[in-house]
């Protein structure tokens, strides 16, 4: 790498959150230029007391402390991906994955969308920007982002997109549209300081 590249070159840390179930795993997986990190281990009976499956019967495995990818935008920006684990009793690491993130990608499945809410929550209390990305999966009803929007009951501004996890070019889509967000929330707190100032 020359000194030019090396000195403009910027790396920034994004998460991937929402409920169990929505396809982080598959949305890190399916974008990273990297072979992913992933904390994947079975599902087990002694799980089965505080797990919900409700609407994922089919799930096999879980991510039990969170996914690591990484993607390339430009010459002089990477994204480091750290998906988060979408069951209630690991959300202690949240915290800690969240530290120094510039935003997050809240993944969701409209079959479910109650399961949005805690990390929509997480996201809005910490003023996180984040980008709801609706998972378009095979036979799920079609909804505008608009209707979604309405159902989340977001705030004006935030922008939600509709994507298939599975494929790279739709994931790159949701991960552009996020940090241009993050970018103009940015730009809006600064500019909320200066006149405050």
């Amino acid at each position: 790498m020359d000194s030019a590249r090396s000195d403009s070159f910027m790396a920034l840390k994004i998460l991937v959150a929402g409920g169990f179930g929505v396809g982080k795993t598959t949305l890190v997986g399916s974008v990273s230029e990297i072979r992913p990190l992933s904390t994947e281990e079975r599902l087990t009976e002694a799980g089965r007391p505080v797990d919900r499956l409700d609407g994922v019967q089919h799930k096999t495995t879980t991510t039990v402390a969170m996914d690591f990818g990484r993607i390339t935008i430009h010459d002089d920006l990477a994204l480091y991906l750290f998906g988060t684990p979408g069951q209630d009793r690991f959300w202690f690491l949240w915290d800690e994955l969240a530290q120094g993130a510039l935003g997050a990608v809240v993944l969701a499945d409209t079959r479910r969308l109650a399961d949005s809410f805690a990390a929509i929550d997480y996201f809005e209390h910490r003023s996180i920007p984040f980008v709801v990305a609706v998972n378009c999966f095979d036979g799920a009803r079609a909804h505008r982002a608009d209707e979604v929007a309405r159902a989340l009951d977001l705030d004006r501004g935030t922008p939600v997109v509709l994507c298939d996890a599975r494929d790279r070019a739709s994931c790159k889509e949701v991960l552009i549209r996020l940090v241009e967000h993050a970018a103009s929330s940015y730009e809006a707190r600064l500019s909320a300081n200066a006149s405050s100032a």
